[in-house]
């Protein structure tokens, strides 16, 4: 396939890569035959959407994509069982990770037990651990002393690999709502729902664990219909599910689309206190997209578990109380912004280490002494997209190494992870297919690292080039209006396995450059026969980007992004989130 617009190495290094001809084929008859505008047709065919398919997928009906629960193992069991304890008042306790899935899916069953009433269920308790004194998942001591306390705990974004600390639970019923991959065997719980257990044979493995327990209350909404009683609004508690599927860096597609979908209309009603009083602390002025569940609302419900109190973000997205929300949202806001600085320092020893390693094999990784482990989940992330490589970040305390890896797409880390832990190489270890946690002895890191690079090397994950820059096609400044960017929309949300349109501006003026902040460019080009666009470049100039673009001279480029509406002061104009940019010659 030719280079687009003959870019083979632009500013950022990448390749850029058009659509396919046959691509170009099925847009060109799509558009044809549904009068749909062919920016949105070429977005459509890339998506893999039929052209008797557009309708539909451009008006997702969650009622026909949602999955029948019993769908899962142990699902039915897992239902009956918690609905029997909200119904005889029973002790409930909830164990939940410290990321924005796990409190996600606490805030889920805590609002439900809530909008029961009291005649139903008087709560529960919600338990999340420490990262750095109790680490990931259920623990021996946390599990003996619920039980002590309670008749039912509900574990939730985790538990499916807790064999120890779920049979320490005597004398209450475990049921584990999760979604990381599953071991050969399951703990002794009454029930394991997890579509990625090693029996399950479905295709709803792409479900974050909010997704699992949404799942599970539809099912419990239908038990009680079934006896005569109607259980509370599942659909007004989707802006949960939204915010956990997008944080999670769960895949948009199938039944994740539409469910994120639906929560960003109802969380842009602003009805959840928790959600409202975070937005205002994020100064978000618009109605909320998925940029902003992943890019500001997820890391600041995050910074509860990684440097703060782990319950922070849970017990946010569960109060009913804005009082209490405002300070919460406050107090997780503070956290985040201490949690940035701690990060951009590991970030830069990090990165300084790894490349001193070598940042061509089949993993990139670093270590240190002291290194929080509340922020080498994030680091893990900056290396892989720095490198286009399985990234994996190590902070050691006390002769103990707790690590986190982030891997790119066609690579499992999760399987490798696991298979490390099962060799005895990892004290222990587990994930999915994008993320991994790991516990290693700090003698053992340099092995336990060289075996890691050899699983995912057999992966192909030593022959990945440097990224390429996929590109929907090529547009005319004029032609970015506010018009077809609503209609590009339509095709969304966007993320993680359905990536938002990319366009190419051909051989562009640029009219105007400035810095904003530190690192930000903003720009406005055009091609010297229509309208100027302008452009804002985030980062811009922690790379060859910025200094490039500032410093034109009079040069045309060819400049690549994704478009989006502008709002400020009342106004809306289009806008391009610059990505990259290469000089035309």
């Amino acid at each position: 396939m030719a280079d687009f617009l003959n870019v083979s190495a632009s500013l950022t290094g990448r390749r850029w890569v058009g659509p396919p001809a046959e691509a170009e084929r099925l847009a060109e008859a799509m558009a044809q035959a549904s009068g749909l505008p062919g920016p949105l047709c070429r977005t459509l065919t890339r998506l893999g959407v039929p052209a008797d398919e557009a309708a539909a997928y451009l008006a997702p009906a969650l009622r026909d994509l949602l999955p029948d629960p019993l769908r899962l193992r142990d699902m039915g069991a897992a239902a009956e069982r918690f609905l029997a304890a909200a119904k005889g008042r029973e002790r409930i306790a909830i164990f939940a990770d410290y990321d924005v899935d796990g409190g996600a899916s606490a805030a889920l069953l805590l609002t439900w037990l809530r909008e029961t009433g009291h005649d139903m269920a008087r709560g529960a308790t919600l338990y999340i651990p420490d990262r750095v004194d109790e680490g990931y998942g259920p623990n021996v001591p946390a599990m003996q002393a619920l039980a002590r306390d309670h008749d039912l705990i509900v574990c939730v974004d985790c538990g499916t690999l807790s064999h120890e600390a779920i049979a320490a639970a005597k004398g209450a019923d475990v049921v584990v709502l999760d979604h990381h991959l599953g071991g050969e065997t399951l703990p002794p719980a009454l029930a394991v729902v997890n579509p990625n257990r090693q029996d399950e044979d479905g295709d709803l493995g792409h479900l974050c664990a909010a997704g699992v327990v949404f799942l599970m209350l539809v099912e419990v909404n239908r038990q009680m219909r079934s006896g005569g009683t109607q259980g509370p609004d599942l659909m007004a508690m989707l802006d949960l599910v939204a915010l956990a599927t997008v944080a999670d860096v769960a895949p948009l597609t199938g039944v994740n689309r539409a469910l994120v979908r639906q929560g960003l209309k109802v969380m842009a009603h602003r009805a959840r206190p928790g959600l409202v009083a975070l937005s205002d602390a994020a100064r978000m002025d618009t109605a909320p997209t998925a940029y902003h569940l992943g890019f500001l609302l997820g890391p600041r419900i995050n910074a509860g578990g990684r440097i703060g109190k782990p319950d922070l973000g849970a017990r946010l997205l569960a109060t009913a109380d804005p009082h209490e929300a405002a300070a919460l949202a406050e107090r997780l806001d503070r956290l985040n912004t201490e949690r940035r600085e701690i990060e951009a320092h590991v970030r830069a020893a990090a990165l300084d280490q790894a490349a001193a390693r070598g940042l061509d094999g089949a993993l990139v990784w670093a270590a240190g002494e002291g290194w929080h482990p509340g922020v080498v989940g994030i680091v893990a992330a900056r290396l892989k997209e720095a490198t286009n490589r399985p990234a994996v970040v190590i902070g050691i305390d006390g002769g103990t190494g707790k690590g986190s890896g982030r891997s790119v797409s066609g690579i499992d880390l999760g399987a490798a992870v696991q298979r490390l832990a099962a060799e005895g190489v990892l004290d222990k270890g587990g994930g999915h297919r994008m993320a991994a946690g790991l516990t290693v002895a700090e003698e053992r890191i340099e092995q336990a690292m060289e075996r890691l690079a050899e699983l995912l090397a057999r992966q192909g994950a030593g022959r990945i080039g440097p990224r390429d820059l996929t590109l929907d096609g090529a547009l005319m400044p004029g032609a970015a209006t506010l018009e077809l960017i609503e209609q590009l929309d339509r095709a969304g949300p966007f993320g993680a396995g359905a990536p938002g349109p990319r366009f190419a501006f051909p051989a562009q003026a640029i009219t105007f450059a400035r810095r904003i902040g530190e690192t930000h460019l903003k720009i406005a080009f055009h091609d010297g026969t229509g309208p100027r666009l302008e452009a804002v470049a985030f980062g811009a100039f922690d790379g060859p980007l910025g200094p490039a673009l500032e410093s034109h001279g009079g040069a045309r480029f060819h400049l690549a992004g994704r478009l989006e509406v502008n709002q400020w002061q009342g106004r809306r104009t289009p806008q391009l989130r610059l990505e990259d940019a290469a000089r035309a010659e």
